[in-house]
């Protein structure tokens, strides 16, 4: 049985730049209306009047994790990883992504089959 492989999203540390969205884009030449991965923004009003902002990327059904790319050799992990200019997404095995989500809180984690 092949291992599954996935993302892991620290939004603790998700700007909004959308590097991962343009990245995304310019490898699978989507046109602006497709989205590989879209980041989304979330603003929070908590108790005591103080706001919240907290930016979430999400793959779309067509993320591949860049098979492609990396099947290839050309890469070791998908175009939005390689771009993410502050370092929040992590590409491997689920395994060992899903035990990273048990030391951290606000981890999201994605896969594919």
């Amino acid at each position: 049985m092949m291992e599954r492989y996935g993302l892991l999203f620290d939004i603790d540390y998700c700007v909004g730049c959308n590097a991962c969205t343009v990245a995304c884009k310019q490898e699978h030449g989507y046109d602006e209306d497709t989205w590989g991965i879209k980041v989304t923004e979330h603003v929070l009003k908590n108790p005591g009047g103080k706001v919240q902002v907290d930016y979430l990327p999400y793959p779309t059904t067509l993320c591949d994790l860049c098979a492609g790319r990396i099947e290839s050799g050309f890469d070791d992990k998908p175009s939005c990883v390689k771009h993410c200019m502050t370092q929040c997404i992590e590409y491997g095995p689920v395994s060992k992504l899903s035990r990273k989500t048990e030391e951290k809180p606000r981890l999201v984690l994605y896969s594919v089959k």
